[in-house]
C-alpha cells in the first residue's frame, strides 16, 4: 500500500535545503538535534504568551539555525514582524535572554535575526494556525479550508492541498476530510512543494491539520 514520505524530506539536496545548518561527530549529533527542538520550542512558546494577532496567530514560517563553534545565529521568517518589531530590541533581547536560559549556554554567542516573508499566506505553517483558529471559534471546516485556500490564490501559488482529521465537528467517530485546489504534483522531485503538519486542540479533541503548497517547478 502506499508509503507515505515526508515531501520535504523527498526533495531535500534539489529543491529544499535544511532548516539546521550546522556539523557533529555522530556522538554529538542528537545532543545537537535535541538542542534545536529547544531552540524552536523556547522562541514559539515566546511568540506565544508575548505577541497575539487579533485572530490569535504567531506567524512564524520557519526558524533557520545555523551553529559556528562560538555562535549560534536564529533566523526567524516571520509572516507579520511588526509585531516583534514594535518595541523591538527590547523583544529581541529577550527573547535572546529566555533562549540562553534555555540553552544553558555561557560561552556562545547568540544572534536572533528577523525577517519578513513576502506572502504569508502562501506558507503552509501560517496557513495551518488560520486554520486551527476558525476551529477553535467552532467556524465550520469546509468554511474554514475554502478561506485558506483563498487566501492562498492571492499569494500566486500553483496549487494547495488541505487535509484535516480528527473529531471533525464533535462527531463521535473521527475521520479525515480534504481539499485540493489546483495541482499539487507530490511525485515530482523538481516541483518545489511547501508542507507542514500540525495539531490543534478543540473541545472536542486534537485534530490534525496537514497542507500541502505546491509553489512552482525548478
Amino acid at each position: 500500500m502506499g508509503q507515505k514520505i515526508n515531501p520535504l524530506g523527498l526533495r531535500l539536496g534539489t529543491t529544499q535545503s535544511h532548516h539546521s545548518i550546522w556539523f557533529a561527530q555522530p556522538k554529538k549529533y542528537s545532543e545537537g538535534l535535541e538542542e534545536d527542538n529547544k531552540i524552536r520550542d523556547c522562541i514559539q512558546n515566546y511568540v506565544q504568551k508575548n505577541i497575539r494577532i487579533s485572530s490569535g496567530m504567531e506567524g512564524i514560517a520557519r526558524i533557520e539555525i545555523q551553529k559556528r563553534i562560538d555562535l549560534i545565529q536564529i533566523i526567524i521568517y516571520m509572516g507579520f514582524p511588526k509585531l516583534l518589531i514594535e518595541d523591538k530590541p527590547r523583544r529581541v533581547e529577550e527573547l535572546q535572554m529566555n533562549v540562553q536560559k534555555e540553552l544553558n549556554c555561557v560561552n556562545i554567542k547568540l544572534n536572533i535575526a528577523i525577517t519578513r516573508i513576502s506572502n504569508p499566506y502562501g506558507h503552509p505553517n501560517i496557513l495551518a494556525e488560520f486554520i486551527a483558529g476558525q476551529l477553535k471559534n467552532r467556524v465550520s471546516f469546509r468554511k474554514a479550508m475554502k478561506k485558506a485556500i483563498e487566501l492562498t490564490e492571492q499569494a500566486n501559488t500553483k496549487g494547495i492541498q488541505v487535509q484535516i482529521a480528527g473529531r471533525i465537528d464533535g462527531k463521535e467517530i473521527a475521520r479525515v476530510e480534504w481539499i485540493r485546489e489546483g495541482r499539487v504534483p507530490l511525485q515530482t522531485i523538481e516541483a518545489k512543494i511547501d508542507y507542514c503538519s500540525y495539531t490543534v486542540r478543540t473541545i472536542y479533541g486534537v485534530l490534525g491539520i496537514k497542507i500541502w503548497i505546491f509553489v512552482d517547478e525548478e
